[in-house]
């Protein structure tokens, strides 16, 4: 099994989670994060003044899958996130040991 977490636009957020359930993903957990990469943030005006936004507002997204579905979300993230800009975000991908459902007790793949 593998958790893959994706940081992406935050407009981005409902094409991929459309894409996602498209393939067949049930579920995702979603997080409203910050923070910056190779953009190192950038300048905004307001009210005439001049400010530096040192972190960008992003969305993190993970995603509990079994090991052969792993490539196809990835494929999948990549094709609904991506605009061409720079900022487009992350694929992270990590093993998970295990994963039990509170409600039943059920554990590994079956709790997914």
């Amino acid at each position: 099994m593998k958790i893959v977490s994706a940081v992406i636009k935050p407009f981005r957020l409902d094409d991929v989670r459309s894409a996602l359930s498209d393939i067949g993903i049930a579920g995702l957990t979603v997080y409203e994060v910050k923070g910056f990469g190779r953009q190192k943030g950038h300048t905004e005006l307001y009210r005439g003044a001049e400010y530096v936004v040192d972190y960008i507002p992003k969305m993190k997204i993970e995603v509990a899958i079994d090991d052969d579905l792993t490539d196809q979300v990835i494929d999948t993230i990549i094709e609904a996130a991506r605009t061409g800009k720079i900022g487009d975000g992350k694929i992270f991908v990590t093993n998970l040991e295990n994963v039990v459902r509170i409600r039943t007790g059920e554990s590994g793949s079956s709790a997914l």
